[in-house]
Parts: structure tokens; sequence; C-alpha cells
């Protein structure tokens, strides 16, 4: 299989199983089935990863990557308010019931059950806050680090919510985070 071909059929693999992820469930997800949705044969799957399950968990991994990557890729210049307004704006494109939020949902149950996906996931929420708390020191937030933190979490929290309680819109919760960054830096002046 040249390069090219075995890198089509991978990323067709991987855009596969993040579909599949948010359809069925982790568990529902099988090499037939993943196979057959992207459209090459099931030795395939096993050829370009070493497991259903690293497969997966990269696809997993990659969607929230690109999701985290892309809600930080805006902060950097802005204030404390501009960058908030930004990252939680961007967070009314996930509904809740979206294919990337559950994605992100089964990911998080999942990561209970699989320690290599967990030390992965912990990675990349590390990562994350790592960016907020660079955002959040040149913005002059105090306590960069703890309050990237509680930030990560809330926006997770917003995600994991939001199927329960589609009431919470940047219009409702911006405001209520404002307060508590924009207070936090009032203070510190």
């Amino acid at each position: 299989m040249t390069t090219q071909r075995a890198q089509e059929v991978r990323e067709r693999l991987l855009a596969a199983a993040a579909e599949l992820i948010a359809e069925r469930g982790w568990a529902g997800v099988s090499t037939r089935v993943l196979a057959e949705r992207a459209g090459v044969g099931p030795g395939l799957v096993h050829y370009h990863f070493s497991s259903l399950r690293v497969l997966l968990n990269e696809a997993a991994l990659r969607t929230m990557s690109g999701v985290v990557l892309e809600g930080a890729a805006h902060l950097p210049g802005t204030t404390a308010r501009e960058g908030l307004d930004l990252m939680l704006g961007k967070l009314d494109a996930y509904s809740g019931d979206d294919p990337t939020s559950v994605l992100f949902i089964e990911t998080y149950l999942a990561a209970g059950r699989d320690a290599e996906l967990h030390q992965a996931l912990t990675r990349l929420l590390a990562d994350f806050r790592d960016l907020l708390a660079d955002w959040m020191r040149a913005a002059g937030v105090p306590d960069p680090d703890t309050t990237a933190r509680v930030l990560a979490s809330a926006v997770d929290g917003l995600m994991l919510h939001r199927p329960l309680d589609p009431s919470l819109t940047a219009e409702s919760v911006v405001p209520v985070l404002r307060r508590l960054l924009l207070g936090a830096v009032e203070e510190s002046r």
C-alpha cells in the first residue's frame, strides 16, 4: 500500500471511529462496523492500528484536541474579558447532543475504564490548562494556574451539562464567569 493511500485509509478509519463513538457509544463500535463505515476491509483496521481500542482512543483524542486548540487559538493578545467572551462564545456551537459533545461525554466515560486513555486525556487537559494559564498570565489574571484549572473545569462542566440544560448558553454563562474572572483581576489591582 502506498504511503499516500495508507494515510488516506488511516484518516478514513479515524473519521469513521469519531462518528461511530458519537452515534453508538464506545462499546457499540466493532471492527466490522468501523470498517464498513470507512469503506475498507476489516483487516485494514488492525493493519493500521494495534487494536480497536487504540484506534478509538486516537480518534477521540484527535477530535477533542482540535476543539481545545481551536478554543484557545484566539486567546493570545486578548484581555481577560475578550478572551473569556471568545472562548465561551465558541461553546455555543456545541448543543450537548451534537456529535462532538457526545464524543466528549463518551470519552470521559471510557477514560474511567481505560488507563491509557485516562493518561492521554489528562495530558490533553493539562495542555489546555497551560494554554489558559499562559493567556491569563499575560492578561494580568491573578493566580493564573489555579484560575485556569477552575475555568477549564467550568468549560468541561458546560459541555457535560448542556445536554441536560440547553439554557447554558454563552449568553447566560458568560456574565457569571466574567464576574468571577474579572472580579479577581480587579481585586488584584
